[in-house]
């Protein structure tokens, strides 16, 4: 059914990458039964419509790669903020859209080399050909006896944890084993501010960079959608782009 309600919102994927869950092999194995009926009509549909499983090993989730590291992002926080929740499976599934949303909605590298254009490629272009939006709706900060107010505060706070764990991974730190990348004028970055709504991520370009008496940027001026603003360099994330060393640690 899982997989029924996927092929009816996405539509049919030619391979699916997955693991070794028993409702994944199943599906395969019903589908291949369904595939080796003798009837021609069924043999000559599958052969064009069929959809090709690629299981990872046994206990071996990190062959999962990025995706699994997202669905383990997104269990931590969810256990976190709504595990004692009692919903409904209405609210539950609301809640659960919601939260796709706002994972599709990820800035992943800048969508074009225009030094004026502003907007990402997020994941939500595979899927709509746009960047996702979300309904407008108030800051909730104590809980309230609404149902609909209460699912909406978990949302927001499922936003503020997963958003700044985001941001963290674009701004690591790690050993001086490998120069760092330097920025760059024209660099799409994130601005890390407080009290966003969901779905809502600040962006800007460098205009221009501050450097210190010893060579390195620390300061810089940053064009964004409301104007340009002045900002540390740990108060911004670059968006990884074509142009970034794939062996840098930036």
């Amino acid at each position: 059914m899982c997989l029924r309600r996927f092929v009816s919102r996405r539509g049919k994927p030619y391979e699916i990458y997955s693991d070794n869950g028993k409702t994944f092999v199943g599906a395969n194995n019903e589908l291949g039964r369904v595939l080796k009926s003798s009837r021609e009509a069924v043999t000559e549909y599958g052969s064009t419509e069929g959809i090709r499983f690629k299981f990872s090993p046994a206990y071996s989730p990190h062959f999962g790669g990025i995706w699994e590291a997202g669905v383990k992002s997104s269990k931590h926080h969810l256990k976190r903020i709504a595990g004692n929740a009692a919903l409904t499976f209405e609210e539950l599934a609301t809640l659960f859209t919601q939260i796709e949303a706002i994972l599709n909605s990820r800035p992943l590298s800048p969508l074009s080399s225009d030094p004026t254009d502003l907007l990402p490629l997020t994941p939500g272009h595979f899927l709509i050909g746009r960047p996702l939006k979300s309904v407008p709706s108030l800051l909730i900060e104590k809980s309230r006896a609404n149902r609909y107010d209460r699912i909406e505060q978990l949302r927001q706070q499922f936003w503020e944890r997963w958003r700044r764990e985001y941001l963290a991974e674009l701004q690591q730190r790690t050993k001086w084993r490998r120069p760092d990348r330097e920025l760059k004028v024209g660099d799409l970055v994130i601005l890390k501010e407080d009290n966003l709504p969901p779905l809502c991520w600040r962006l800007g370009r460098i205009t221009k960079l501050y450097q210190g008496p010893d060579g390195v940027s620390r300061v810089a001026d940053v064009l964004t959608s409301r104007g340009t603003v002045k900002r540390a360099v740990h108060k911004f994330c670059i968006i990884p782009g074509d142009d970034i060393d794939p062996n840098s640690t930036a």
